[in-house]
């Protein structure tokens, strides 16, 4: 498929979305984000302007969820580690989690490759987002120190434990976990007038710093390839990379949803929230900058 999609206001490109399962993945983490994602239009009025194309990756042709459902993979980790630079976005669903923070196995490496593309090669602006207990694989592949971060309720303390333990081997730096739908980092969002209707809102922060305005949408994704925006990303934690991690299975929702309105644009989410006949639900974003 092209990587650009026609408008009527001209070309746009598609947001390259790679997802990563692992066995027993919790079926609805994956098909909640897909669906949203596969509705998203840049013109609502054009089906023609697909906002997102979705790769699955696993480590074999066909992965099972916990509940039995077998999700066909487009393509293996050896290849997604080769084609990495090419995603705009990488999805953790969650699931299975003692097992994979056991064994260390994926996705928690790729997790790693993926922030460490990122500081590396800040010209790009990249998002890693997390479903439910996938923030405990963030957590645990050590991406979470200095940020904040939620998770499902039944593994607050968990989740502590972890970034706690990944702190220790890092930098020291802690993560503040939130009682949230979902949380946040490394945001671009415009306030606009009416903050009470804007999903952008800085409703809260770890340190209580004021709130910040940047630009929202696909314009800022477009504007996030300017020379001044990679180099003050770069500078960023994570080179800058967005990192979005949610609460339990429904949040799952709200946070593609935030993803939506802030790669595309809130029209954009609110047509797909309409269609799916969905009540979003704000989460909190922690830090919002302009690049």
């Amino acid at each position: 498929m092209s990587a650009v999609a026609e408008s009527s206001d001209g070309p746009n490109e598609v947001i390259q979305v790679l997802f990563a399962l692992h066995p027993r993945f919790t079926a609805l983490h994956f098909c909640s984000t897909f669906e949203v994602l596969s509705y998203a239009q840049h013109s609502i009025n054009d089906p023609k302007t697909k906002a997102f194309e979705c790769t699955i990756a696993s480590a074999t042709p066909g992965t099972a969820a916990s509940s039995g459902l077998t999700v066909k993979a487009d393509i293996d980790f050896d290849e997604a580690y080769e084609r990495l630079e090419e995603f705009d976005v990488l999805i953790i669903p969650g699931g299975n989690a003692d097992e994979v923070l056991k064994k260390e196995a994926e996705p928690l490496k790729i997790i790693k490759a993926y922030a460490e593309l990122q500081k590396t090669h800040p010209n790009k602006e990249r998002t890693l987002m997390s479903i439910d207990t996938g923030s405990l694989f963030l957590a645990q592949a050590g991406v979470l120190q200095g940020l904040a971060a939620t998770t499902h309720p039944d593994c607050y303390t968990k989740m502590e434990i972890l970034c706690k333990d990944a702190a220790r081997r890092g930098d020291l730096e802690q993560t503040d976990v939130m009682e949230e739908r979902y949380v946040v980092n490394n945001a671009r969002f415009d306030l606009g007038e009416k903050l009470e209707e804007n999903p952008f809102i800085l409703s809260k922060r770890p340190d209580g710093r004021r709130k910040s305005i940047a630009r929202k949408g696909s314009n800022a994704w477009k504007e996030s390839k300017r020379r001044e925006s990679i180099v003050r990303r770069g500078s960023l934690r994570l080179g800058g990379m967005r990192v979005i991690t949610s609460g339990g299975v429904a949040s799952g929702f709200d946070a593609s949803l935030y993803l939506v309105a802030a790669m595309v644009s809130i029209e954009s989410a609110q047509e797909v929230a309409r269609v799916l006949q969905y009540s979003w639900i704000k989460g909190v974003t922690v830090e919002g900058i302009d690049v």
